[in-house]
């Protein structure tokens, strides 16, 4: 870059006399740069009472030294900038190498790299399943909270890891040999033997073309060979994310029905297992994240649990996933709701800091109200995982149907939220440097992964419908707080009507209530006043808008913002 001087002397004509004196138009004096914030960064991510007191409630108070920590090198510079390397230079699909070798592989940027090995590396991965403490599920869905105010996408293979171990049990000769590696806190990118890794990773091919959540109709066969427990597959998969997994488990048609399978992308000899990836999804969002349609044509795959019981085996997969749909889709409400009230503290406009403008004030404290709700849900239900894990049928029960409601309804309110905090800053928020585009895009994926808004909400009426003591065990938990808020009480009663009168036309207004009773149910319990009376008059009183910023004269919005953004107020 050449110097000022250098600059100076470069714009004077090659003969005669300099150029007359005046104002350099590089000087800067055009105009001076006033009333923008500072960078947020570096900021703790885990400066949240109400994940912390979430965190201790849930059996995980042993883990809140590691939360913190881990909030600070999510907040920082060094970790911002990874995330924002990594969605800047996408992943890229080689098929061959130079040699015309088939190859398949997915070329990432070093800073994926460096967000997959902290995740891991922190166990955000495989780790609970090796944890003894009571609590390691919560541990781990805080931690996930927290680092999830970095980059969404490589959440994606990390969720998967986690995910696949309660369905490989299925099988227990598998789970011998790939748990302790799932489980693992090394992260070694690369394919190789899947066994002489010290770590592994795995992903799940579920959907195809013809069908996406309806996998019984896949058409990807499952062939058996002389070899007993071992198949080849032929097929198409439509939507397979992380490619670069070491294992995946994949639904297949075999003899005796939709099956459940585990395909390494190495074979035990270290030939390639055929996995023809076809191409890149050209995604709305989660772009550091690659995902693919893979060819099987071949591929030797071992089968997990009983022929013709895919679903049922693949299901606790799906449980575990669906979970962390939820934490993400809280975790992105904490970030942009950070950074909202960040830029409100910063920025003057009409006279005054938008953070003391009545009218800002109400829109950051109706959004802090949605994200202590999200938050709150997101540690219950990782509690309650935690306890099934340990053999609570009481937890297993809430668990099964509580889940499906936070999919459902928390994974719903992420898109409209992260709009409305992007839109706390403006036009500012509307440019990429800004950082909340991006988040914008990542929070419609979570309401279409692992089963679509459908999908989830009628999940829950065949709970309620098959599985005997699921819909006891929520009306169990709401039981907790009667006699506390009498909105509360009232819409308990209307759930309970809604629930004689249950019919598909209407099963997203059911779980609609089922999710708002609950949340509300929790706040009364365990957030202060401030923050359950203005939920509880706002989400089940209707004393409230259609918009967020709609709270009524009533709210505390001074001790909810004291709550939730500590220095706005």
């Amino acid at each position: 870059m050449a110097s000022p001087l250098a600059r100076e002397r470069q714009q004077r004509p090659q003969d005669g006399p300099p150029a007359p004196a005046g104002p350099s138009p590089t000087s800067g004096a055009t105009h001076e740069v006033t009333n923008q914030p500072p960078p947020l960064a570096p900021y703790d991510a885990a400066d949240d009472a109400a994940l912390l007191e979430g965190l201790r409630r849930e059996g995980a108070g042993w883990a809140e030294e590691q939360v913190r920590r881990l909030g600070e090198l999510a907040g920082g510079p060094e970790a911002q900038e990874w995330a924002e390397q990594a969605n800047r230079h996408e992943p890229e699909l080689r098929t061959h190498d130079r040699y015309g070798h088939r190859i398949d592989e997915v070329d990432f940027h070093p800073s994926w790299h460096d967000l997959m090995r902290t995740a891991v590396g922190e166990g955000l991965a495989g780790a609970p399943w090796a944890d003894e403490r009571p609590g390691a599920h919560v541990a781990r869905t805080a931690g996930g909270l927290v680092w999830g105010h970095t980059d969404a996408g490589h959440m994606c293979p990390v969720s998967m890891t986690y995910a696949a171990v309660p369905a490989l049990r299925a099988q227990p000769d598998l789970a011998a040999v790939y748990e302790p590696l799932l489980a693992g806190r090394t992260y070694e990118p690369g394919l190789r033997v899947p066994a002489e890794k010290p770590g592994l990773l795995a992903g799940m091919g579920m959907t195809e073309k013809q069908g996406g959540s309806d996998v019984r109709t896949n058409t990807t066969t499952a062939t058996p060979t002389a070899e007993p427990g071992v198949y080849t597959l032929r097929g198409h998969k439509w939507f397979t994310s992380a490619p670069m997994c070491d294992v995946f488990l994949v639904l297949a048609q075999a003899p005796g029905g939709l099956s459940c399978f585990l395909v390494p992308r190495v074979l035990p000899d270290g030939s390639r297992n055929p996995f023809r990836i076809q191409r890149l999804k050209d995604k709305l969002g989660n772009r550091s994240n690659a995902s693919c349609e893979p060819e099987f044509d071949g591929t030797v795959a071992w089968l997990v649990g009983p022929e013709g019981r895919g679903v049922k085996t693949i299901i606790e997969m799906v449980n575990c996933t669906r979970l962390d749909c939820v934490m993400m889709s809280a975790a992105l409400m904490r970030k942009t709701l950070v950074e909202a009230g960040h830029h409100a503290r910063h920025r003057r406009a009409f006279g005054a800091l938008l953070a003391d403008q009545p009218l800002m004030r109400n829109v950051l404290a109706d959004l802090a109200l949605e994200s202590e709700a999200a938050t709150t849900l997101t540690l219950r239900l990782a509690g309650a995982a935690d306890r099934a894990v340990r053999g609570d049928a009481a937890e297993t029960a809430f668990r099964r149907i509580a889940t499906a409601v936070g999919k459902y309804w928390v994974t719903k309110r992420g898109p409209a939220f992260t709009a409305e905090a992007l839109e706390c800053l403006g036009g500012n928020g509307y440019v990429e440097e800004s950082g909340m585009p991006r988040h914008y895009r990542e929070a419609p994926v979570l309401s279409i992964w692992e089963g679509s808004g459908n999908v989830n909400a009628l999940d829950v009426l065949r709970a309620v419908g098959r599985e005997p003591g699921t819909a006891e065990a929520l009306f169990a938990e709401l039981e907790l707080a009667r006699g506390a808020d009498a909105r509360l009480d009232a819409a308990v009663t209307r759930l309970k009507n809604e629930l004689v009168e249950a019919s598909p036309l209407r099963a997203r207004r059911l779980v609609e209530l089922m999710a708002l009773t609950l949340q509300a149910s929790l706040l009364v319990r365990h957030a202060p006043s401030s923050v359950a009376d203005a939920f509880c008059a706002t989400r089940l009183g209707g004393d409230w808008g259609h918009c967020f910023g709609t709270l009524p004269d009533s709210a505390d919005v001074t001790g909810i913002l004291a709550r939730a953004l500590p220095g706005t107020v």
